[in-house]
């Protein structure tokens, strides 16, 4: 056993210790260091235990593993069950989650309204999915009125946290004047945050631009190939 395994262990021990008189965030942390050593099942017993007590980072994972089936049977019900406990203490994730189940019917009878009130709470905390998730929302009008500002808002605070679909459909907006201003270079700007990380749509929409040309944007046949390439 080299050094790091006999530390783990000796944390492993000591979380134990306490988790077995019933501390919730022992108990919670005990579930995650048997899900990082790979003991899915023993990681869920332990997340349940917790969970139970109402720790909310335990009734979030307990409902990835039951969305995932790691360590327990796959059961979206179940997911949904404990994302609500999570949700309603106000965790962001939990609620981002929850509006997922909602928007994709799993778990829970499809309701765009709800995924939509979902998204809102998790995305007025700054979760970036939730944001760009109300951001396409409000575009589509699916559970809120149409609103290409309101769509475009959102879309802008998931794109300055680095939200690769955000970042494109902010490029899009101004590309074509949906819910800000029309602007070439805003469309550029935003297009190649999003082709530097891989998105395709990003990238054959940024080799159009410099294929064709716009206002404050010269034609570039060389950029243009570069990004149709990607």
């Amino acid at each position: 056993m080299d050094e790091y395994e006999r530390s783990d262990y000796a944390g492993l021990s000591r979380l134990l210790l306490l988790a077995n008189q019933g501390v919730a965030y022992a108990q919670f942390q005990v579930g995650y260091m048997y899900a990082r050593r790979g003991d899915d099942q023993e990681a869920a017993l332990w997340y349940r235990k917790a969970a139970e007590q109402g720790d909310v980072d335990a009734q979030l994972w307990l409902g990835v593993m039951y969305a995932n089936g790691k360590g327990v049977p796959a059961n979206d019900q179940d997911a949904v069950f404990w994302y609500y406990r999570a949700a309603k203490q106000g965790y962001a994730d939990a609620q981002y989650r929850l509006g997922v189940g909602y928007a994709n019917g799993r778990g829970v009878p499809a309701d765009d309204r709800e995924a939509a009130s979902w998204f809102r709470k998790a995305a007025e905390q700054g979760h970036a999915d939730a944001q760009y998730r109300l951001g396409f929302s409000h575009k589509v009008g699916e559970g809120v009125p149409e609103d290409d500002p309101e769509a475009a808002s959102w879309f802008r605070k998931a794109a300055e946290q680095g939200h690769t679909d955000a970042q494109y459909r902010l490029g899009v907006s101004y590309r074509y004047g949906e819910g800000v201003p029309a602007d070439d270079q805003e469309a550029v700007f935003w297009y190649r945050k999003a082709a530097e990380q891989g998105h395709a749509g990003a990238q054959f929409s940024l080799g159009v631009l410099y294929a064709d040309g716009c206002e404050g944007v010269p034609a570039n046949e060389r950029e243009a190939a570069y990004w149709y390439r990607k």
